[in-house]
């Protein structure tokens, strides 16, 4: 069932994007390399603290980290880990924040050091298709509309779109209808109405979009050790327009 929110409850969603924004924000200025994504978990889940709100992925069936930390070739849900992040890594810091009951989700990938023209060009391109989907995401259009943009733009650049993982309505509850696919055709799926969020999340891989997951359960990575990155906004669909609330 698709939950449409009031203007009331995007306030305060936006509330809890603003706080994840400033954390982001803060990120970017730690990632540096011998840095490790479990001192930036650590980083995040006091900052979050501080400011009176949890991550709302940790204990999420089981998972046991604030962030979620994808380093090269990990697509998403990467473990937070003791090893210091190396110039030339990409890294994407994934989030959800929760506060005063309602939830904000985003993920960046961050540049260590000095990375390669191809790995800057992914991190590039994958931010492009996040706008160019979010451009889409108006009354009137359907899920599929946001899809086809992402891919057709993405494959347009040489690279690949993920198929495994999707993006998600979101409110009090992390994962709500509709989901959000980042591949597909244009004019299928729910049609998008006022009060509706929903998170278009991007990950886009410089070889196959194919994925497999660690032994962990949890960590997905590229089949053929190609890089990944994703970036993610939380989204409002209004009269007026995409509202991203997840930026300050």
């Amino acid at each position: 069932m698709i939950t449409l929110k009031t203007r009331e409850q995007i306030k305060k969603m936006k509330k809890a994007g603003e706080l994840l924004a400033a954390c982001h924000k803060e990120i970017f200025n730690l990632i540096r390399p011998g840095i490790t994504t479990l001192e930036i978990d650590q980083f995040v889940e006091n900052y979050l603290k501080k400011h009176g709100a949890y991550p709302e992925q940790k204990g999420y069936h089981g998972y046991p980290f604030a962030t979620c930390a994808s380093v090269n070739d990990v697509i998403c849900h990467g473990f937070p880990s003791k090893q210091p992040l190396k110039d030339g890594d990409i890294v994407t810091i994934d989030m959800v924040v929760n506060l005063d009951g309602w939830l904000a989700d985003s993920a960046w990938s961050y540049a260590v050091g000095n990375i390669s023209k191809e790995a800057k060009r992914l991190l590039e391109v994958t931010k492009e298709a996040l706008y160019k989907g979010i451009a889409r995401a108006v009354v009137g259009n359907r899920i599929g509309d946001i899809s086809h943009e992402i891919q057709t733009f993405a494959e347009s650049q040489g690279f690949s779109v993920v198929r495994d993982f999707v993006g998600h309505a979101i409110g009090q509850v992390m994962h709500e209808e509709p989901q959000v696919p980042h591949f597909g055709l244009p004019n299928r799926g729910p049609r998008l109405k006022e009060g509706m969020v929903i998170t278009i999340e991007p990950m886009i891989n410089i070889g196959s979009y194919h994925s497999k997951v660690d032994a962990d359960g949890w960590t997905a990575r590229t089949v053929d050790g190609s890089l990944s990155a994703q970036y993610e906004h939380t989204i409002a669909i209004t009269q007026d327009g995409p509202f991203i609330l997840t930026e300050q």
